[in-house]
């Protein structure tokens, strides 16, 4: 893990700068063949894809009753309760998030509000592959449940035995989601776009994916909204030489192993205190067993920064706008207004950043790749949509009928000015 000096800037940009151009360019092309292969084929598309792709050959995508239920038989009781505890959590912070229409009267005869109601269909993207992420299903559907979305569909693809992992079923299950499909893949995003026999088209789509996913839900957006264009994850941790090492090497790895990818950063202002970390992270890491993919990870996109000063240290963090934030430091609370751009904060030495990702209760789907400069976690305001309401009677739009047809002159739109002047 290389220890730098703030001087030195080019860390930093390659941080900035991960994506590889000329990669995306080819991949892009790619996922053109594939939506437009499933917009065209429907469901053969998708068969076709996930033999392809995922190695299976299957006769339903849909999964049934019966698998949720047989997946439910298979599933520890004592992972059950901990997804049903985590749910209350999520379900209660999200709660907190709850809009409610309002309307005003300007004039006693003049109403003015807005009408909150939530998205009819959503559908939401869980990644399958090497590893099953039911946490991701907790955080994308209890949401929407929250917001009142009366239909959520799940895409996620299926293993080699052309099953979903009995976790995904269990938390699917548990969070109320409405149908689930064994498809993954930008062929997935395509299917919830555009439908196909088996799977109604959604007007949103939500969570993360590969590098796949993550352009095809950029190509469709117009079409359909979507949540983020998520990238690999980061963490940045602000200590000082009072923090434990050990926690801070802990939970720089904690990300790293995430993907090779995966960008990990501690800034601190004490040299012997980034030495002593860099130890931890080297003794650390030969405990993981996914240590090659976080030990490229800790090459390549992890750095240890020494800064002059705290003050700088939440500049740097604030031009970085990591995915999540870790303070470190005495008296953590004194230091949040310094905090600018951040997805999660994680404020002390028992905050780390898995207690966001499992269990507290925040959304863990964060904007990375500096969007949090300008974007928010997932949560409840993406399954909403706001009607604006008017009205006015004959008597007030006179009062106020020539200034309208006064500013509909100026901008020569004489059809407009008329519907003003038909009603009088």
């Amino acid at each position: 893990m290389k220890i730098i000096e703030i001087k030195d800037n080019q860390f930093l940009q390659s941080f900035l700068n991960r994506n590889n151009y000329e990669e995306i360019e080819e991949i892009d092309e790619k996922v053109d063949k594939i939506l437009a292969k499933v917009e065209k084929e429907g469901d053969q598309a998708l068969l076709f894809f996930t033999e392809q792709f995922d190695h299976v050959s299957l006769q339903n995508i849909k999964v049934t009753e019966k698998e949720i239920e047989q997946a439910l038989q298979e599933v520890e009781e004592d992972f059950l309760k901990v997804l049903q505890e985590a749910k209350e959590n999520i379900w209660q912070f999200h709660q907190k998030q709850m809009q409610n229409s309002w309307f005003f009267n300007k004039e006693e005869s003049i109403t003015l509000g807005q009408k909150i109601s939530p998205i009819e269909r959503v559908g939401i993207y869980v990644p399958g592959g090497k590893a099953a992420y039911p946490s991701t299903v907790l955080m994308d559907a209890i949401p929407a449940k929250v917001a009142g979305v009366s239909s959520i569909s799940m895409v996620t693809p299926p293993g080699k035995d052309g099953k979903i992992h009995p976790n995904i079923l269990a938390a699917a299950k548990i969070s109320g989601v409405d149908e689930i499909y064994k498809v993954g893949g930008a062929q997935a995003i395509a299917a919830l776009t555009f439908g196909t026999e088996s799977i109604k088209p959604v007007s949103k789509i939500v969570g993360p994916g590969n590098i796949f996913v993550a352009r095809a839900k950029r190509k469709v957006f117009g079409y359909v909204d979507i949540d983020m264009i998520a990238g690999p994850s980061e963490i940045c941790i602000i200590a000082d030489e009072k923090a434990k090492q050990e926690f801070v090497a802990a939970d720089l790895l904690s990300q790293a192993e995430h993907d090779e990818l995966a960008c990990s950063i501690l800034i601190t202002p004490s040299l012997e205190f980034a030495k002593s970390v860099k130890r931890q992270v080297e003794e650390q890491l030969k405990q993981l067993k996914r240590k090659e993919i976080a030990q490229k990870s800790i090459e390549n996109y992890g750095a240890i920064i020494i800064v002059d000063s705290i003050e700088q240290a939440f500049t740097l963090s604030n031009e970085i706008a990591p995915e999540h934030l870790e303070i470190l430091l005495e008296n953590p609370f004194a230091y949040l207004s310094k905090v600018k751009n951040a997805g999660a904060i994680f404020l002390g030495s028992y905050s780390p950043e898995p207690l966001g990702d499992y269990f507290a209760g925040p959304n863990h789907t964060l904007p990375t790749s500096r969007t949090a400069k300008f974007s928010s976690p997932l949560g409840v305001d993406d399954f909403i949509k706001k009607s604006s309401i008017i009205y006015y009677k004959k008597n007030d739009l006179e009062k106020v009928k020539d200034k309208i047809i006064f500013f509909t002159e100026k901008e020569g739109l004489e059809g407009h000015g008329n519907s003003i002047k038909v009603r009088f």
